[in-house]
């Protein structure tokens, strides 16, 4: 009896002994997976503050490398205007040629494509046809001139076009607005090839080319000509975004537009232009900012007639527009860019405790397996 008692507590001393084994077993490979998860956490982390510090190097280095490119090459534009003003239309042809292809395929990626369907790329297309076809008529040349130095060169100063040589980006929507201007700038003042090869038949020599026969003809070619061309490009605007790819844009709403984009700054900031454009409703609102740009076109196109008739308020306004841009290309880099370094920085500062108390949650949670 006394022996198969005995053998009873063998028999539980084992089946303690090997359960507590097991126990430890378990407790020892939970701390195991525990360390091992703590150190690839550690490591990840690690890689992804390497990583996005290797991103910051390389946006620095691309920042300078744009910064220096677009000096040198503001700087060149700028000796070519002096220099060899016969030149500035071919310069502005091989600008377009160049970057305006690698627009569209930065744009397309950022889903902001239908920004090419803007007023100001209808226009550059028609200053391109004017200027390699059809160089010699007046007439052309006219609605050409009225379109860079109206709404283009207006929309420079209304939408605070920024000139910051360090963003690709900013400064091809500066020169898309800006270089047409200078371009037709040059042929009306400053070009003697253009001013040779426009003489009319009959007369020795010319004052100024194109030949101003009166303000009627003016009216015409640089007032009525061009806000006809532009209310086909408004109707064509209207029927491609607002019809034709309108179920695009609803499914969507990433897909920007330049309605888009204002309606959602004006809403944001719940301006003038966000109440006014209300007046006829929620409904209503992309009929109103049709109306709103037509209002704008019609008062820029018949300033232009003012602006061609004299070269002084014509140099006056060049001035003008390149002092707005730098303006607004200072304002940016002042005022904007230290607002953006703090916010990154913010957020950087954010995502750090939350790691390190990940880490030290993870810790505890060994430590704690372990006494147990």
């Amino acid at each position: 009896m006394s022996n198969s008692n005995n053998e009873e507590a063998m028999d539980e001393t084992n089946g303690d002994s090997f359960g507590t084994v097991k126990q430890r077993l378990r407790d020892r490979s939970q701390e195991i997976m525990s360390k091992r998860a703590v150190q690839t956490k550690e490591i990840l982390s690690k890689q992804a503050v390497k990583i996005a510090k290797q991103a910051e190097e390389h946006e620095r280095f691309i920042n300078k490398v744009t910064y220096l490119m677009g000096v040198l090459g503001f700087g060149g534009f700028c000796f070519l205007l002096g220099a060899r003003p016969q030149d500035i239309p071919y310069v502005y042809c091989l600008f377009y040629f160049t970057f305006v292809p690698l627009r569209w395929i930065y744009y397309r990626f950022k889903k902001w494509h239908y920004y090419l369907l803007d007023f100001c790329y209808y226009a550059n297309t028609i200053f391109l046809v004017d200027l390699l076809l059809y160089p010699k008529n007046e007439k052309f040349f006219l609605v050409c001139f009225s379109f860079a130095e109206g709404p283009l060169a207006w929309a420079l100063i209304v939408w605070r076009c920024s000139l910051v040589f360090n963003s690709l980006d900013k400064l091809v929507s500066v020169l898309i607005h800006l270089l047409p201007g200078l371009v037709f700038f040059t042929i009306r003042w400053w070009n003697p090839e253009t001013f040779a090869a426009m003489h009319p038949e009959g007369i020795s020599r010319r004052a100024s080319w194109p030949y101003v026969e009166d303000t009627s003809y003016l009216l015409t070619w640089l007032f009525l000509v061009p806000l006809a061309a532009y209310t086909l490009w408004q109707v064509l605007y209207f029927l491609i975004v607002n019809v034709l790819r309108r179920q695009r844009l609803l499914r969507d709403p990433e897909v920007m537009t330049s309605y888009r984009e204002l309606s959602k700054k004006a809403q944001k900031a719940n301006n003038m232009w966000w109440r006014l454009s209300g007046l006829l409703g929620d409904q209503n609102r992309m009929l109103m900012y049709i109306l709103f740009q037509a209002i704008f076109t019609v008062a820029t196109m018949a300033l232009t007639v003012p602006i061609f008739m004299s070269y002084r308020l014509h140099v006056i306004f060049q001035i003008l527009k390149v002092s707005a841009a730098v303006w607004n290309g200072g304002s940016f880099l002042l005022e904007v860019m230290p607002r953006q370094v703090i916010m990154k920085e913010k957020k950087k500062s954010e995502m750090q405790p939350i790691t390190t108390e990940n880490t030290t949650n993870d810790n505890n949670s060994v430590e704690t397996n372990h006494q147990s």
